[in-house]
């Protein structure tokens, strides 16, 4: 609870000269005071409270907060707003005041339509019916008509939202399992899922509410599907439809929120730097003027996203040593309190890109760091592709610090695990054999031989449908060049970033 929320709980149970809220309080107090919760504690500190009534004093205690966190927030919360409605025409109703209700529906209505929650349109619709059977009007046939044809349609929207969320549901845990797609078995699975579940439909008939669906699940789709053009695309789409209808901004703030992100990566993988910058000025203003204190979801996503488009923006800039020394040294960071925080899917994104800021930075100490943190993982089935790339890069990183005789035992367990998790490609092949010939003892002209083979190796794979793939999770044609020609990485990558500016195809 907020502050402001907990102080609404005291003023709101604190006057109200009951015995049980008063021994509720005394509870809510010591409890609040605890940095961590020690139920056994309470007996001893609190001898009013008897141990037999603890249990039903902290049930006691959880409903009024809940209560009091739902009275504070039904201002803030639309959803709430209609619910409020609803439950006042009900009780209206039961008392037969029939026109009183149907004012109180009406309210709800208007409010609906404007969130455009169809699921309580629908309820609604439903508390409308129950009236029809109880009173008798002038245009009650007529009234009758308009509702069985908003049920219909209301049903069919909902069945075609049902229809894209679920599909949507399903292609995400697919990408979370595995990544993106590793090969065309993998595409042609995808394809035919897809394809075969989509519904028919006119796009221009669709509701808002169904084209923000049906969007989110292209975006979805053509991204795991590597399509990043066409995922730009939708993505843009999505942003397009809250800048038309500004009102969905302020009542569907969170998924306005995700809807920047999926353009922020999309424009990422197509390095889209300007469109990247001005789209990341839309999310900074957001986080900037957003009551954090209204939503902990939203804080966290809005925290989440600074850092990793942060991190994507130094990516794009080849400038890893400044992005090190912003987002990780600065006595400001809020990475360490980001990562208690988010989910597991999230925190291993986090920490793979923070491993490759440290390698772009030549930092190679912190990118084992921060490859340990996957690595040592007991169950690698969230995002099988990030564990597979964090030991390639683990492997290089160990090269880059003279650890033959680690790479060695490395390399064993690398095969391994690359071929439990079917993901043993031709670009892993050339690596795991270019690193499994190295040693201390490579002389230097034969080692500029090794790295210019392998660099005309994996040059063909860059465009190849499915082992490109691999240069999305690390820039290895970068790394080869700057052995090859003894510079820091960091250094051929920004210099391909002036050339591209100056050739103009930075969009």
């Amino acid at each position: 609870m907020s502050k402001n929320e907990k102080r609404y709980f005291k003023l709101l149970y604190g006057s109200s000269g009951s015995g049980e809220d008063k021994k509720m309080l005394i509870l809510f107090d010591y409890i609040n005071k605890q940095k961590e919760f020690d139920e056994d504690s309470i007996p001893d500190k609190l001898p009013s409270l008897k141990p037999e009534q603890l249990s039903n004093m902290k049930a006691y205690l959880y409903d009024r907060l809940l209560q009091t966190i739902r009275l504070f927030n039904a201002p803030k919360i639309l959803d709430l707003q209609i619910r409020e409605q609803i439950d006042y025409a009900q009780l209206l109703f039961s008392r037969r005041l029939y026109t009183q209700g149907m004012n109180c529906l009406k309210k709800a209505r208007k409010m609906a339509l404007v969130h455009d929650n169809l699921e309580l349109q629908l309820e609604i619709i439903k508390l409308e019916k129950s009236v029809l059977m109880q009173t008798i009007d002038h245009d009650t046939v007529d009234k009758v008509d308009r509702i069985i044809e908003e049920a219909r349609t209301i049903n069919k929207r909902i069945n075609n939202i049902n229809t894209f969320s679920n599909l949507s549901i399903k292609l995400n845990s697919y990408y979370t399992k595995i990544g993106y797609i590793r090969d065309e078995t993998d595409f042609l699975r995808v394809k035919e899922f897809f394809n075969s579940n989509i519904p028919d439909f006119k796009e221009e008939d669709l509701s808002i509410s169904e084209k923000l669906n049906l969007y989110r699940l292209y975006v979805g789709y053509y991204l795991f599907i590597q399509d990043f053009r066409n995922g730009y695309e939708y993505a843009l789409k999505l942003v397009k439809l809250f800048d038309t209808h500004e009102e969905l901004k302020e009542t569907s703030t969170e998924l306005y929120i995700k809807c920047l992100n999926n353009l922020l990566i999309a424009q990422y993988k197509l390095d889209m730097y300007n469109d990247f910058v001005e789209t990341n000025k839309v999310l900074h203003s957001i986080a900037a003027t957003y009551n954090h204190l209204q939503n902990e979801s939203i804080r966290i996503r809005l925290l989440k996203y600074y850092y990793i488009h942060e991190i994507n923006k130094y990516f794009m800039t080849g400038d890893f040593t400044k992005g090190v020394e912003v987002l990780m040294k600065s006595p400001d960071t809020r990475i360490y309190e980001l990562l208690e925080v988010v989910d597991k899917h999230s925190e291993l994104i986090i920490n793979y890109k923070l491993s490759c800021l440290y390698f772009g930075a030549s930092d190679f100490h912190g990118a084992l760091k921060w490859l340990n943190r996957i690595i040592n993982i007991p169950d690698g089935d969230i995002r099988e592709d990030l564990h597979c790339f964090a030991r390639i890069l683990n492997l290089i990183c160990h090269y880059e610090l003279g650890n033959y005789d680690v790479i060695k035992y490395y390399i064993i367990s690398t095969y391994r695990f690359l071929l439990k998790k079917e993901d043993l490609h031709l670009f892993q092949k050339f690596i795991l054999k270019f690193l499994k010939d190295l040693n201390q003892n490579t002389r230097d002209k034969e080692l500029y031989e090794r790295f210019v083979r392998l660099k005309s190796q994996l040059l063909p794979l860059v465009n190849s449908p499915y082992e490109k793939r691999a240069f999305i999770y690390f820039d290895i044609i970068s790394w080869l060049e700057s052995k090859i020609e003894k510079r820091l990485i960091q250094d051929v990558i920004q210099e391909k970033v002036s050339l591209k500016y100056k050739s103009g195809k930075a969009s």
